[in-house]
């Protein structure tokens, strides 16, 4: 089988007016309908996460021109704009759900802004969006030990399974950072797939548990989206990105060194 390239896009807050704290991440509904008609026109074929990932394990074919639509975190924008369009064209997409920022009885008061509540999330699951996992507080997951790693993931699992009635097969990483021993937890943990985000499409040879997104934010104007769904200019389009990445992962490493180094001495 050819190892076919797939367009996973990351969306966040689908808002007119978001808060500083998830402006960068987000888009405004006329944007985000304006980009679910150009993946109409372009005669893409919008799948789950699960689909994709269930065909890849199992050598099936992909429908024509495939792409993914997914959503992080749970703002209520996703359901109050986004759903719309969604059903006007039919696509399908897969919300991610940091679990103890959604409004209801396992709210932790840390969500970025105006989440969904569990109603809200039903609605979606009813109009055949994919509800994953996201964690339950949103941390860095490969900066838990792993008892609170354990945590985060099945605890995030339970509340899903518990309000909608359906086992999340699909998981997104936080911050789209993982490791080996993340990786392999999430995996034992009961999911089937799990995205980072890498800005970079996806293929079957990156494996289940590793799949990358492209990042769709307020500055993807029309011509640059286009691309992004073609898989054309990526890496020319996230240089900067992966600079900073770069950058912030060499911090990260260090002040885990530290940590460890503490700990021996304690």
């Amino acid at each position: 089988m050819t190892d076919t390239s797939v367009p996973i896009l990351m969306y966040h807050s689908v808002a007119t007016d978001p808060n500083e704290a998830t402006r960068e991440l987000s888009v405004t509904p006329d944007a985000f309908a304006e980009q679910m008609a150009a993946i109409g026109e372009l005669g893409l074929t919008p799948v789950t996460t699960a689909t994709l990932a269930a065909r890849w394990r199992h050598g099936r074919p992909l429908p024509e021109r495939p792409v993914l639509i997914t959503f992080d975190d749970g703002y209520e924008g996703v359901h109050r704009h986004a759903l719309p369009v969604l059903a006007k064209h039919g696509f399908a997409a897969t919300l991610f759900v940091s679990t103890g920022w959604i409004r209801g009885p396992h709210d932790t008061g840390d969500g970025l802004d105006t989440m969904l509540d569990w109603g809200q999330v039903r609605d979606l699951a009813s109009a055949g969006v994919e509800i994953g996992g996201h964690s339950h507080t949103h941390p860095q997951l490969d900066q838990l030990d792993d008892a609170g790693l354990r945590h985060e993931l099945i605890h995030c699992k339970e509340i899903v399974t518990d309000e909608l009635g359906t086992v999340p097969a699909s998981f997104a990483y936080p911050y789209g950072y993982s490791s080996r021993r993340v990786r392999q937890a999430v995996r034992e943990t009961g999911y089937a797939q799990a995205l980072a985000v890498g800005n970079g499409l996806a293929r079957r040879r990156q494996g289940p548990y590793a799949l990358r997104r492209v990042t769709v934010r307020r500055a993807t104007g029309a011509e640059e989206f286009a691309r992004l769904v073609q898989g054309r200019a990526i890496a020319r389009t996230f240089a900067g990105d992966r600079a900073l990445t770069k950058g912030y992962a060499l911090v990260r490493r260090a002040r885990q060194v530290r940590r460890k180094a503490i700990r021996s001495r304690v």
